[in-house]
């Protein structure tokens, strides 16, 4: 070989070998980076249900459906704090800090149970009808809105009860025709609501001043709705799907645009406004399906991001830019939390 073409296949092998580099440099980051696990005892075990999230006190917490606990972790370290224990079946947390009161709604026997944030001593007890699950919170009113009854309460009807979280006193009955209802958004621009009516395979439409049912929308896209996020600013209700969508509405006309293809199992969906990112935790697969949303009408899976089997519940920390997944125990192996760094 001559000494030209000795220089000339040279410089070809360094830039067939610098060329796969450069590509891996120029890659988008992945939209979620696991960053540390909060382990669980090894002596929980079983289901889990939502995360709750005290910003002000360095407060996580987990419901432990069947070791009948809500789990506390801090949350700058990790560290599980404590158990509250005495919760039949717990289903939604919510902390009200400026109370330093912590809410659960207890689906044996019908309640919403609240607690002194201080000592975690139970202050009073709001009966409801038994399943009472999945919440939604007004800061403006302070009212607090609970699913509740149906099926479980052998009834072909459900509850959408308010109560003041002040006072911690019930106000009112919303019924709703359909056996079991699931996660609400509110709308902060007007007095509706949005309530996944899994019975019905519809949206149920709430005027929240009225109390009363105002529109039923139908869900055709997907089967089994069960967890909702809501972009007020792009009028866009996404509703999702145990049969593994994304359903998108359209709130001006009450209509489909759209289904978004996740994994099956969901049951937390949370839209982040500032990002303009979709997070949705799927349990089957064990994966987090991350779309970002390029316009009202235009989303792009941007990232499959493993969590762990039956990894369905999670909860987004804005103010930390952290995002938590709920990974259950599996045999002899210890659940945990996932915390991950949203990009």
């Amino acid at each position: 070989m001559n000494k030209g073409m000795s220089i000339v296949l040279a410089g070809f092998l360094i830039a067939a070998t610098a060329a796969p580099s450069r590509a891996q440099s120029t890659s988008p980051p992945p939209p979620l980076s696991l960053v540390t696990k909060y382990d669980m005892p090894s002596s929980v075990q079983g289901r889990f249900d939502h995360l709750g999230i005290d910003i002000r006190g360095h407060r996580l917490f987990a419901a432990a459906e069947t070791a009948h606990q809500v789990l506390v972790f801090d949350l700058r370290s990790g560290k599980f704090l404590r158990a509250i224990d005495g919760i039949e079946i717990p289903h939604a947390i919510f902390v009200r800090d400026d109370l330093d009161h912590i809410y659960i709604t207890d689906g044996g026997p019908g309640a919403l149970k609240i607690y002194d944030g201080k000592t975690y001593r139970l202050l009073k007890t709001v009966p409801l009808k038994v399943d009472a699950d999945s919440i939604g919170y007004d800061p403006a009113t302070h009212f607090l809105y609970i699913d509740n009854g149906g099926g479980d309460a052998h009834e072909s009807f459900s509850l959408l009860t308010v109560v003041d979280t002040t006072p911690g006193d019930k106000l009112a009955d919303i019924k709703i025709d359909g056996a079991t209802l699931e996660a609400m958004a509110l709308e902060k621009s007007s007095d509706r609501m949005y309530v996944n009516n899994a019975a019905k395979n519809q949206v149920s439409v709430v005027d929240s001043k009225t109390r009363t049912l105002v529109a039923s929308w139908p869900v055709t896209l997907g089967k089994r709705n069960v967890a909702i996020a809501f972009d007020e600013a792009n009028h866009r209700l996404f509703v999702a799907c145990r049969s593994g969508q994304i359903v998108v509405f359209d709130t001006r006309t009450g209509k489909e645009t759209q289904a978004l293809v996740i994994g099956k199992g969901v049951d937390d969906l949370v839209f982040d406004p500032r990002s303009k990112r979709m997070y949705a935790p799927c349990g089957t697969d064990g994966l987090i399906y991350v779309y970002q949303q390029q316009g009202p009408d235009h989303y792009n899976l941007v990232g499959q991001v493993p969590s762990g089997p039956g990894g369905k519940n999670g909860l987004l920390a804005q103010q930390l830019g952290r995002y938590f997944v709920i990974v259950p125990p599996q045999g002899s192996v210890a659940g945990a939390i996932n915390a991950y760094a949203v990009k």
